[in-house]
């Protein structure tokens, strides 16, 4: 086979991918009427295709993350979290509950990518990112590696589309531009038109083409969770005083 037959196979392959999410997320809006059931019904499809690309050494789940304090987020629709190190507590009825040093990235699964929604994101962003870290040294036959500094924790935007007429363009932009600091929006997908995301090193936008704009973004989403590296090394003792008498 050819490079230029292996290009278009690979870009065919990973097209029909995405548009069987597409058609997916359009039965549930079309056959479900329970807004919460249908937000649900959404979540799994994303969460099944993002489980389906993440190496082992990640979990991906809809969670409340918790710190050392007791302090709580929202609920997250998606939180990618390290499974090995800090596994999730109080792990039941589906309802999981990850420490705050565990977390890599939270996205929000929604209809559509509107003002409206970007504040919501924006402000689950902002209910994970201000909770408490703790980061303490690594024991080795050596001695010990210093506590490891904290990355920023990723957060992001997917939907099936994008409301504006100019889908993700200036109006997006204009009003993605609202949300700094805690708030910051690092990656938005709509599957009916691209995906945008701000993961080099200088900060600079990055937007996928027009087709195969989920595993662009699913690409991409892995090549920054890889420059992350693992997450600290977690403080049990801090959250083992909170249940001292």
């Amino acid at each position: 086979m050819s490079e230029t037959d292996g290009k278009q196979f690979l870009q065919q392959s990973f097209l029909g991918q995405q548009r069987v999410l597409e058609a997916q997320l359009a039965h549930a809006a079309a056959s479900i009427t329970h807004a919460g059931k249908r937000g649900e019904v959404t979540e799994k499809h994303f969460l099944n295709i993002l489980r389906a690309y993440l190496p082992r050494r990640y979990a991906a789940d809809s969670a409340i993350v918790i710190d050392s304090r007791g302090q709580t987020s929202d609920q997250i629709d998606v939180v990618i979290y390290d499974p090995q190190y800090t596994p999730a507590l109080l792990d039941q009825e589906d309802q999981k509950y990850v420490t705050a040093e565990a977390v890599y990235a939270v996205l929000e699964v929604k209809p559509a990518v509107d003002a409206d929604h970007l504040k919501y994101a924006a402000n689950k962003a902002e209910s994970v990112r201000r909770l408490r870290r703790t980061s303490i040294p690594i024991p080795h036959a050596g001695g010990e590696y210093p506590a490891k500094p904290l990355f920023a924790i990723t957060a992001g935007l997917v939907a099936a589309r994008a409301a504006w007429a100019d889908r993700l363009g200036e109006a997006f932009r204009r009003n993605l531009a609202n949300w700094t600091g805690n708030y910051k929006l690092d990656c938005v997908l709509a599957l009916d038109d691209r995906s945008y995301d701000t993961f080099n090193k200088d900060g600079s936008e990055v937007t996928s083409p027009p087709d195969n704009s989920l595993v662009f973004f699913l690409f991409r989403l892995l090549q920054r969770l890889q420059s992350l590296g693992t997450v600290p090394a977690i403080d049990w003792g801090a959250y083992a005083a909170q249940l001292a008498t």
